[in-house]
């Protein structure tokens, strides 16, 4: 079968490409920017690939186009498409159909945490033997990509996203899934050029709720008062909960010592020690998530301790706290985070693992959630534990930033290009600083740019 991807160079399209190949159909695709490394990962597995999104890509016609969600009426193709009675799909519905039907499934949601956790749980598995397929919304430490499927595997581990799925399906992409074992991270108001409300969002997630079957089991935050509210509206799923600290109602929780950076903790099971997690993550978020990954991988026969060896492992994923480089005792680090609860958290790790050290937070509000200022006011608490800020504030940001700046007092800095940034970073850091940039983009290369521009001043 011949499938034709549109935007086929985002991270969960280039997966639905690699499976897909993996599946033996003949693949093609097209996207408006094709570049490295999605570009050189997908012609490296024999896909071809067009740039642009010109009706002329339909000839010869394929057997199936699958739709990207960065699609919209008016495209050429699009409309190319509607016009010629070549069936098409959604990624999230020709991946439930083609793969997931035969699969325990497990899904891991929530407003963060999605592509660690998943990352997690993949190599969990993968560690035990049971060798899972997964389509992940970053690249994994322990993998050489970010999906992988391959003809009789039982277990598929998916990063479940709740954005909505295509121009024609409104629906968030999650609920195509079907899981038997659904993680529930959190949730919080996100997307809000998809959701009018919070409630608009709860009631996605509760759609996810009302498909798991009876003999799953929804692994979910038992510290989060939105998820709570949202399984109260109905739940027919056995439910493990899990928190930082034990209580009644939770499965899973661990024991710290207060201050530390959680490199080390005990897994407690119902309140009883069933192990040790030593790795190379820190920060409680990172290690809520382990728990939710134990307690997964757990309802598919891994044992704790399994778990626990894999977690030894484990190596992270790009872009979640990754060091970058460093020029003249100066770190620079690059992380995803681009919403203030994760803002919050990824300083916390950060600090955690650097003690006095000086912190440096540099953040690009690039998602469309901050581009529509609905976090303004959120923003500077949290930052405000870093001990230098700088916000960019490109001509589109489309608000004032310089609010969020002033609330930061005399700490806060703005930049209005990546030349001015660079101009201000460089002068300013100093021996010992930490440079932590958060963003969910290429930031323009900010962090390449830095490095060198700190190279020529030393």
């Amino acid at each position: 079968m011949h499938v034709h991807i549109l935007g086929i160079c985002g991270t969960f399209m280039g997966g639905i490409a690699a499976i897909a190949k993996a599946a033996g159909h003949r693949v093609t695709g097209s996207d408006k920017n094709v570049y490295p490394p999605m570009s050189t990962q997908l012609e490296a597995l024999g896909i071809e690939l067009i740039t642009g999104f010109e009706a002329a890509q339909l000839r010869p016609r394929p057997d199936v186009v699958v739709v990207g969600n960065v699609m919209t009426r008016g495209i050429p193709v699009i409309e190319a498409l509607l016009e010629s009675g070549i069936p098409y799909t959604s990624g999230p519905d020709w991946l439930a159909r083609e793969v997931l039907s035969d699969v325990h499934v497990l899904a891991v949601a929530g407003t963060h945490g999605k592509t660690t956790t998943s990352s997690m749980l993949a190599w969990i598995l993968e560690h035990a033997g049971l060798s899972p397929g997964f389509l992940i919304g970053g690249v994994p430490g322990n993998f050489s990509s970010s999906a992988r499927f391959t003809p009789g595997t039982k277990h598929f581990v998916i990063e479940a996203d709740e954005y909505d799925t295509a121009f024609f399906d409104k629906r968030a992409k999650f609920v195509h899934y079907r899981p038997r074992t659904a993680i529930l991270n959190n949730l919080e108001f996100d997307h809000a050029d998809i959701y009018e409300n919070l409630g608009a969002i709860q009631k996605q997630f509760h759609h996810l709720v009302r498909i798991i079957p009876p003999s799953g089991c929804i692994l979910w935050n038992a510290g989060d008062a939105n998820l709570e509210a949202t399984l109260a509206m109905g739940a027919w799923t056995p439910r493990e909960g899990f928190a930082r600290a034990p209580r009644a109602g939770v499965t899973w929780s661990l024991d710290q010592p207060e201050g530390g950076d959680f490199s080390k903790f005990v897994v407690l099971e119902a309140g009883r020690p069933v192990g040790t997690v030593r790795w190379n993550l820190l920060g409680a978020h990172n290690a809520e998530n382990a728990l939710a990954a134990i307690g997964a991988a757990r309802h598919v026969g891994v044992t704790v301790s399994q778990s626990i060896a894999a977690l030894a492992e484990f190596k992270g994923v790009k872009r979640r706290m990754e060091l970058r480089g460093e020029v003249g005792g100066i770190a620079v680090y690059d992380d995803f985070a681009h919403h203030p609860t994760a803002i919050t958290t990824t300083i916390d790790g950060l600090r955690r693992k650097v003690g006095g050290k000086r912190i440096v937070a540099v953040l690009e509000p690039r998602s469309a959630t901050m581009k529509m200022g609905v976090h303004r006011d959120t923003l500077a608490p949290s930052l405000a534990a870093a001990d230098a800020v700088w916000m960019f504030a490109p001509p589109d940001l489309g608000w004032d930033a310089d609010g969020v700046v002033a609330a930061l007092g005399g700490k806060g800095r703005l930049a209005r290009s990546l030349d001015e940034l660079i101009e201000g970073l460089v002068a300013g850091t100093r021996t010992g600083d930490q440079v932590l940039i958060m963003s969910n983009g290429g930031f323009g290369g900010l962090h390449g740019k830095l490095l060198d521009a700190l190279g020529r001043r030393t």
